[in-house]
């Protein structure tokens, strides 16, 4: 199916399914133990052995010798793979460093073998046993030492320039101008990266933890040079991901050599301290923003210019998306800079660009607002757009930016803020009220899906899209609820799997509404192929109660497949409409916090997110997303930080007990407000993404609750109490 034009009336607007606060289908299976996840199918094969994971003790440099006899000699082991014995390997499109390092150490905790054995202690112990000599190698790991001699932008991101920034900043009334960090984050999800593979002759098949089917099943094709019709990939049960399972890491890759070498089984997991060394996390950046205005605030020029660094071939954090397209001002500057480090992969976490940017430009807003003596609120909404400010021809689809703000500050109670910071106080505690607006872009990708109705009046759906938490299962299944006209209870989603129709996968805020367009084009051929089967006339056929209605007459819609399974299979294909209309999600966050007097401490007491986000096709689960996204904007903007030792080049604090992240009880008061939206130009569900939307400036809100609770600004995160204790009114 081809969308081209804006959607017009069509089944999912009856919303008898669709827009429904259901629960999760998968949830007793997760709350039961009972879904299996990478790591967990048991029933499926027999004669499991293990793969423990050998990492690079160095950041950079050669390996020199590897003696392996030892591990080869200890009790239960089975095979030491190492580079040298694993044939030929290639590199997957996604990946910046090989999966499989050796003799070349791209990064600290590279993998450069695996032990299997008959248990996974066994291989943990002969691990231990294999002698690596090194010959260690002078690396750039320092953002703030390298980013000197980054002036210039990657060929493939160009600066993006409108009007003359330089003059109408420098003949502006008021200027602000300053620059903050981010640090590098892990993406630190329940379930480790896990996978298991079993070989029949050539055929391959792998269990994992992965986000995005097709792009691993392609990638792993690659990496071990064979047909991919030689791989099938199966990932139902994600035990989250957030970006750090788009990609094909090396758990996935060193269960296949392992189960290829012994001709058996081979599960391998990643432990916790190798993961945020040994795959992706988001980078750290070095942003510098710049505004001039007028005396009555409104924004003649605005630049935003983003330092981050990455390995050689890998991705920049494009932390400058938002500030190209949330505000007004007819002179603007955007640019991009990526420093070589030799530090692991930065990649793809949560709202990439976007989470790391709003961290930024949200703070900047509001020391603007300040320096023009004008409420933080107002000053957005002064300065709000309805078209692409470098493009004035192209509109927004739909922008409900001032009403989440009007809203949120309604409800939240911002007209009690005293603005003049360190003046409330509640004991020991000073109190402060900080907001921010939330921006995403709405991106959709080709989704395809197989759709099924069988004598019983079943509808099965096959997609290769994954379910990493987020409920795919359930607003997949109500998709198709409202396409067919039957209970959810009479659908069935079958998920994660390459032998289905490739789907969008999860990621980008793109996969809720991407995957269920899929689904929908699929139910429209459906439903065509019942009308034929039942002799009538698909246009003006009713699909409600299992019946299909035509006039007068009704018909049960099991009596299509009576006689033979009906199949249909399609797949959503998106025209130039993102061409023509500006798509994003908006949000507004409201944020209250505490500080100790004494101790610096913050705790955060209230949160409000306030969204525009198109259909919301399940207000549950989409509640659930965004108060998981405000969490982790939380985190990041109080304690989330890999601590890069710039000596040697690694992740110090590299496990959960050195990496801190939110417990229940950092996590306050959530609420989430969902503006009623339909969004025609972004699909036929007329949905858009809300998962990351929910992360996008929740930090920046925090900073300023906490600015306007101590008067102390704080420019660089995590916002930790050694960076507030210099600044903080005396105790009372």
């Amino acid at each position: 199916m081809k969308f081209e034009t804006p959607a017009q009336d069509n089944p999912v607007d009856q919303l008898k399914v669709v827009g429904r606060p259901h629960d999760r289908i998968d949830g007793p299976l997760k709350t039961t133990g009972t879904a299996p996840y990478a790591y967990e199918w048991h029933d499926e094969v027999d004669k499991v052995a293990y793969g423990y994971v050998i990492g690079s003790a160095i950041a950079k440099g050669r390996i020199t010798s590897v003696d392996t006899r030892a591990a080869k000699n200890a009790p239960g082991v089975l095979s030491v793979i190492t580079a040298d014995n694993a044939g030929k390997l290639g590199k997957g499109e996604m990946n910046a460093a090989t999966l499989l390092g050796g003799p070349t150490i791209e990064h600290y905790h590279q993998a450069i073998g695996v032990v299997v054995a008959e248990t996974f202690e066994q291989a943990r112990a002969a691990a231990a046993l294999v002698e690596v000599n090194y010959q260690r190698e002078r690396g750039a790991w320092d953002l703030a030492e390298e980013k000197p001699g980054v002036t210039t932008p990657p060929e493939d991101t160009p600066d993006k320039k409108v009007g003359d920034f330089d003059r109408a900043f420098d003949s502006a009334a008021v200027q602000f101008d300053a620059t903050y960090t981010t640090p590098d984050q892990s993406h630190m999800a329940m379930e480790p990266h896990a996978s298991m593979a079993v070989w029949e002759g050539e055929k391959l098949t792998l269990w994992t933890t992965n986000q995005m089917i097709n792009w691993c099943h392609s990638d792993l094709a690659k990496t071990l040079n064979i047909p991919q019709e030689n791989i099938r990939v199966r990932s139902p049960y994600i035990g989250g991901g957030f970006g750090g399972k788009l990609f094909l890491r090396s758990d996935a890759l060193l269960a296949a050599l392992g189960a290829r070498a012994i001709q058996r089984p081979v599960k391998v997991m990643l432990t916790r301290p190798m993961i945020p060394n040994n795959t992706t996390h988001r980078p750290a950046t070095i942003q510098r923003v710049r505004i001039g205005a007028d005396e009555s605030g409104h924004i003649s020029a605005i630049a935003h210019e983003s330092w981050n660094g990455n390995l050689p071939g890998g991705p920049t954090e494009t932390a400058t998306n938002q500030t190209e397209l949330l505000y007004a001002g007819a002179n603007r500057l955007t640019g991009l800079r990526l420093a070589k480090l030799d530090l692991p992969e930065g990649n793809s976490m949560r709202a990439p660009g976007e989470a790391p940017g709003m961290m930024v430009l949200e703070i900047a807003m509001d020391e603007m607002a300040e320096k023009l003596g004008i409420d933080p609120v107002e000053f957005r909404i002064l300065n709000d757009t309805q078209v692409d400010p470098a493009n004035p021809e192209r509109p927004f689809s739909q922008r409900q930016l001032i009403e989440c703000l009007r809203t949120g500050a309604e409800h939240f109670g911002w007209q009690q803020r005293n603005p003049t910071p360190a003046q409330v106080r509640d004991g020991r505690w000073l109190v402060g009220m900080g907001m921010a607006a939330g921006f995403r872009n709405n991106l959709v990708t080709p989704s395809g899906a197989r759709v099924r109705l069988d004598a019983h009046g079943t509808v099965t759906v096959e997609t290769d899209m994954t379910d990493i938490g987020t409920g795919s299962y359930t607003i997949i299944a109500q998709t198709a609820a409202e396409m067919m006209g039957v209970p959810i209870e009479k659908v069935v989603v079958k998920l994660g799997d390459s032998t289905f129709p490739i789907s969008s996968g999860s990621g980008g805020q793109w996969g809720g509404n991407s995957s269920t367009a899929g689904v929908y084009a699929a139910c429209v051929k459906l439903r065509e192929a019942v009308a034929d089967r039942l002799g009538i006339d698909a246009s003006s056929a009713m699909f409600t109660d299992e019946q299909v209605r035509v006039g007068e007459r009704s018909i049960p819609l099991r009596e299509a497949a009576a006689q033979s399974e009906l199949v249909a299979e399609d797949k959503i294909e998106f025209g130039d409409l993102a061409e023509k209309y500006q798509q994003s999600t908006f949000a507004g966050h409201f944020v209250e916090v505490a500080v100790d007097s004494a101790t610096g401490e913050v705790r955060v007491r209230r949160m409000l997110a306030v969204c525009a986000a198109g259909r919301i096709l399940n207000p549950k689960t989409a509640r659930s997303q965004v108060i998981g996204a405000m969490t982790m904007g939380l985190g990041a903007a109080l304690m989330e930080e890999l601590a890069v030792d710039t000596r040697l080049g690694f992740f110090v604090n590299h496990d959960m007990a050195g990496y801190e992240v939110p417990v229940h009880a950092d996590v306050p008061q959530q609420e989430v407000i969902f503006l009623d939206e339909t969004d025609p130009i972004s699909s036929p569900m007329k949905a858009k993404g809300v998962g990351e939307l929910g992360i996008c400036g929740v930090s920046a809100a925090i900073a300023n609750a906490i600015y306007n609770a101590t008067g102390v600004r704080v420019r660089d995160y995590p916002i930790t109490l050694d960076k507030l204790l210099h600044g903080l009114p005396d105790p009372v």
